[in-house]
């Protein structure tokens, strides 16, 4: 139980009465800022904005012929922006302010608060909620790069985080980050620490167009549009002989029904079952949290741009922690909740930990993984992954069922092109994850140095 005693002026100046303002560890942190012997500048200081969106009412359409790419707050900290959601143009031409720019930084402020992005190409040409903070950094006073670097650090975090407010979902607002002081360090540091975010921007732009090129080969393989039939008629004989005697529609009137017939039909193939080593899951285990553990991630927590988690588990007390711990080169998939997504394993994943919930392929030798991995990212492996679909309430789909998925054996040489391209999307996110984690721990130390007592 935490207790402290507060000042009452301490009350009147923030104008808040609830502890968990007055005793959070924001307190401290804040307290450490204001010990640093450079001057303090707010962010309202340092940008040339920093604003909201006004709510609307979002019109959604089906492709990006009639519309334009639309994130939702929990978007921006994912590793792939391809969310399949468009909003429609005529809506996205009045709602231009909300065009996402390079070199922003967002904030999330509702729900799960606090989380920062620094904006890449990949941002370009995409139109975002208004339930997102957007800050438009100038460098005359504090390098975007830096600035981005401070609020991702632990004293950023907890000063954006302090001033939450509302009952069941928590908010921040535009005022509050306006009035966060950022310390000015001198030139030198930070223009250490804006290089650092700089070349992780790149290397995340470079991995972006890396993956967009391996996974849009596949819209090539197939020159017919598959339609989500509607009716249909299907034997007897085809029900008793399907895995599990599947019985209900959607597994055999379906687009992914259509595209297992045509690559079966149309390409030389494999089983998913044959071309990877092991298709599996770990069994349910016993939780243990501890404050300094292993990183502990959830089936959303590996499509994150930097794979993190709150969650730490024990390494000593944790049963079968080697099933448990993610191999750099394993692609995850979730078995539950959002199903048809796949994560390639990197640098940023590896050697933390998985839920149960994940399921882990090993691709072998008998197709290249990168390949592997790039159809089942497609649309057309998403299908394919969704066909086997069970359940009702919470849908899932087993190991199982996922070896029978048909992967097309194309040419030699193509398969190992988009290999490659899976391999540096690989290397780029790693060594962006790295950089970014430099810039963020360079940031942390300085104003830890000028806290020794």
């Amino acid at each position: 139980m935490k207790y402290n005693v507060v000042n009452t002026k301490n009350v009147h100046s923030t104008q808040r009465f609830d502890p968990s303002f007055h005793l959070s560890d924001a307190i401290t942190l804040r307290e450490k800022v204001e010990n640093v012997p450079f001057e303090k500048v707010s962010i309202a200081d340092a940008t040339e904005n920093v604003f909201l969106g006004n709510i609307f009412s979002r019109i959604f359409v089906k492709d990006a012929e009639h519309g334009i790419p639309y994130l939702a707050a929990s978007d921006t900290v994912l590793a792939n922006l391809d969310t399949g959601r468009y909003l429609s143009k005529k809506q996205a031409s009045i709602l231009s302010y909300l065009m996402l720019k390079k070199d922003w930084i967002v904030v999330t402020c509702s729900g799960t608060i606090g989380n920062v992005t620094y904006t890449n190409s990949s941002f370009e040409n995409h139109i975002a909620t208004h339930d997102l903070i957007r800050i438009v950094p100038n460098d005359e006073k504090i390098l975007r790069g830096y600035l981005y670097a401070f609020l991702a650090s632990k004293y950023g975090y907890n000063q954006l985080t302090q001033s939450q407010f509302g009952g069941v979902v928590k908010h921040i607002n535009a005022e509050h980050v306006r009035n966060i002081k950022v310390p000015c360090f001198d030139e030198f540091f930070q223009e250490e620490v804006n290089d650092l975010i700089q070349e992780a921007t790149r290397l995340r732009e470079k991995a972006a167009d890396a993956l967009e090129y391996a996974i849009s080969f596949f819209n090539t393989l197939f020159p017919i549009p598959f339609k989500d039939n509607c009716l249909g008629k299907v034997s007897s004989k085809e029900i008793m002989t399907s895995i599990n005697k599947r019985f209900e529609a959607s597994f055999h009137i379906s687009e992914g029904k259509d595209i297992d017939k045509y690559i079966k039909e149309h390409y030389e193939w494999k089983s998913l079952g044959e071309v990877c080593s092991n298709i599996s899951r770990p069994d349910m285990f016993k939780r243990y949290y501890v404050k300094n553990g292993i990183t502990f991630l959830g089936g959303a927590d590996i499509f994150l741009a930097t794979p993190d988690s709150e969650k730490r588990l024990s390494k000593t007390k944790t049963e079968n922690i080697s099933q448990l711990v993610i191999k750099e080169g394993t692609i995850l998939l979730p078995r539950s909740g959002t199903i048809g997504n796949v994560a390639w394993a990197h640098a940023g994943h590896a050697q933390k930990l998985a839920s149960e919930d994940v399921i882990r392929l090993l691709p072998n030798d008998i197709l290249r993984a990168g390949y592997v991995y790039a159809f089942l990212a497609s649309k057309y492996g998403k299908l394919l992954i969704q066909r086997y679909i069970f359940g009702s309430v919470i849908q899932h789909v087993e190991p199982p069922h996922l070896k029978l998925i048909p992967v097309p054996i194309i040419d030699q040489k193509t398969m190992d092109d988009i290999h490659d391209k899976i391999m540096l999307y690989s290397s780029a996110m790693g060594k962006a994850i790295e950089f970014e984690q430099k810039a963020i721990n360079m940031v942390e130390r300085e104003i830890e140095k000028w806290n020794k007592h």
